[in-house]
């Protein structure tokens, strides 16, 4: 990668000419390792799962059966706008009673977003934000037993870190004062003005994943010590979970540049979308312990000590954010791409090329999330520093997609 010139999230200096292709290689299928290995220890996984801060059971299940390929095409039809008047939205985590919260980059706070009237409700302030360049707060979770201890988490960047802390919310409060104090179970993620991260969500297995970037300090993604440029598994008090690859480690995964997209299959398979540098944007199946090459690789690589993605994008096509599983494939928003990528699976393979919608009709696209059914939350980021505010302030979509 040398003599490359460095590229941040959406925007680089070298453009590529557009296209869209399957990488050579297949990632093998993602088998979990004890805890994570022979037999899931979650519940099913599915739509449900894939949305940022679902509630998944912990209770066993058995392997679902492989889908299966999802059809070559689809379609993706934009059914209204839920709300509008966003700032610098960044995560998105549905609620179970309804509602849909959002977190602010730059701003610091969450707002609950009624999906019915596009109401907007501030929650209040996550304390301890520091919001520069890439950094900010950034992806939200619900805590898998919300139904009973309504705990909010979510990644920021403070002075000196990316971390991981949670929260009670209490709606029954008023607005600005809904959330209780922080509890901070994960520090010491590298921050930087680029390649912060920042997608969190549960797993079917009740455990927290975090997708982390390596800050600009690209050797820190092949550094097994270091949670940047990895993706991280953690019980929900921030320990590191239980079966995890490497004993006594958070890392699930490791040699990432930026991660910003994680969703779960039916069969329960971990996705995770990563920004390139200058050539190749990459969809990954996520093995446990699995090396994705960063910075020896970027894309399709011939080492076989590298995972390759299951699909790959010029980097002016996608700059991939948000990643959400429905209907059989995995759903991408694209930031400098402006559109919304369709990849249908085959297993952990790509079953046909992907295939893009709302190319520049809305901007850049930040956050996908199930809806449930056929339905798809979509969220832009055009107040995000690098986009065109012209075009509208940001806003939620939902979609109908199959």
């Amino acid at each position: 990668m040398t003599g490359r010139t460095r590229r941040v999230e959406g925007t680089e200096i070298v453009r590529r000419p557009v296209s869209a292709v399957l990488a050579a290689g297949a990632v093998s299928a993602l088998l979990l390792t004890s805890g994570c290995s022979s037999g899931p220890d979650g519940g099913p996984g599915g739509d449900a799962a894939s949305a940022s801060g679902g509630g998944p059971s912990r209770s066993a299940a058995p392997p679902r059966a492989t889908a299966s390929p999802a059809p070559a095409k689809g379609s993706a039809t934009v059914l209204r706008t839920v709300a509008e008047g966003l700032k610098s939205p960044w995560g998105l985590a549905p609620l179970p009673e309804g509602g849909l919260l959002v977190s602010s980059r730059d701003e610091g706070t969450i707002t609950r977003v009624d999906e019915g009237t596009g109401k907007k409700t501030e929650l209040g302030a996550v304390p301890g934000v520091s919001a520069a360049g890439e950094g900010g707060l950034l992806g939200i979770a619900l805590s898998p037993d919300y139904a009973a201890d309504h705990m909010v988490y979510a990644y920021f960047t403070s002075a000196s870190d990316n971390r991981i802390a949670r929260m009670v919310y209490n709606p029954d409060k008023p607005s600005g004062e809904q959330l209780g104090a922080p509890n901070t179970i994960l520090r010491g993620i590298p921050k930087g003005m680029i390649h912060n991260g920042g997608r969190i969500a549960f797993g079917p297995d009740g455990m927290l994943y975090a997708g982390t970037g390596e800050s600009g300090e690209r050797g820190l993604a092949q550094d097994k010590k270091s949670l940047g440029g990895k993706i991280l598994r953690l019980t929900p008090e921030g320990e590191p979970a239980p079966g995890n690859p490497f004993p006594g480690s958070p890392v699930y995964s490791y040699g990432h540049r930026n991660v910003q997209g994680l969703a779960w299959d039916a069969d329960q398979r971990l996705f995770a979308s990563e920004f390139g540098q200058d050539t190749w944007d990459e969809l990954n199946a996520i093995k446990p312990g699995g090396n994705y090459g960063w910075p020896d690789a970027e894309g399709t690589s011939k080492d076989a000590a590298f995972q390759n993605p299951i699909a790959t994008w010029h980097t002016d096509d996608a700059s991939p954010s948000g990643v959400a599983y429905v209907g059989g494939s995995i759903w991408m928003a694209g930031l400098r791409g402006e559109r919304l990528w369709r990849i249908p699976l085959k297993g952990t393979e790509a079953a046909a090329d992907p295939q893009p919608f709302l190319e520049g009709e809305y901007g850049r696209l930040r956050t996908v999330a199930a809806a449930g059914g056929d339905k798809l939350w979509l969220m832009t980021s055009e107040t995000d520093g690098r986009g065109t505010p012209a075009k509208g302030d940001d806003r939620i979509l939902e979609l109908r997609v199959k």
